[in-house]
């Protein structure tokens, strides 16, 4: 049953974040909303630093009126490399990478990107109206390899009744725990060892 939560639907119509810590760099998104069919469209830039490597990506993700995933694009530059990924999931849940069927993803239901603090915001939206703790898995698309994988996340809500909140996360693969602090837009504020948000736009999307 899909849960509308009213309560972080105002998305900015602009955000950005300072990556850091476990890299360097900067990342700026934007938001728009389909008036038609309910899809919100995300698209954005990270260009970064990590260690020796160095690399920018352009991503376009759009999202279904549950919030969830139904298609994104990501371009990656890095030194002499530049390639282009294309994922769709189609209305069966049946998602394709580049055209070729890829049935070992059939149980994710967000994507998310290792080079973008924003993809943290889909599972947000579609499952914080749910106090608890929520496991879910993402097509985990990696920042310098051109490929993809399932990632295994948990996400515990609590009750949301402030202006913002945090949520407790865990992704096992990566050992990976920390309370994630958002914005009543459902936008991460804080993400330790990762990134901060640094502004947004007044006028947000509706």
């Amino acid at each position: 049953m899909a849960i509308e939560n009213h309560h972080l639907l105002h998305l900015p119509a602009t955000a950005a974040w300072r990556h850091r810590g476990l890299r360097d760099g900067f990342e700026v998104a934007y938001f728009a909303r389909g008036s038609a069919d309910g899809t919100t469209r995300i698209w954005g830039n990270s260009v970064v630093v990590e260690g020796t490597t160095s690399y920018a990506v352009s991503y376009r993700v759009v999202v279904d009126k549950h919030w969830e995933t139904r298609e994104a694009s990501i371009e990656t530059r890095t030194r002499g490399t530049t390639w282009i990924m294309e994922l769709v999931r189609d209305e069966h849940g049946t998602w394709f990478v580049d055209g070729e069927e890829r049935a070992d993803l059939s149980a994710c239901t967000d994507i998310d990107l290792e080079a973008s603090i924003v993809t943290n915001t889909i599972p947000v939206h579609r499952l914080s109206a749910i106090p608890g703790t929520h496991e879910v898995q993402a097509v985990y698309v990696r920042a310098t390899e051109r490929r993809v994988e399932v990632l295994d996340q948990a996400y515990s809500f609590p009750v949301i009744s402030a202006s913002s909140f945090a949520c407790a996360y865990t992704a096992p693969q990566f050992e990976y725990s920390a309370n994630l602090r958002y914005d009543a837009s459902g936008l991460i504020v804080e993400y330790p060892d990762l990134a901060t948000r640094v502004d947004s736009v007044d006028g947000g999307i509706h």
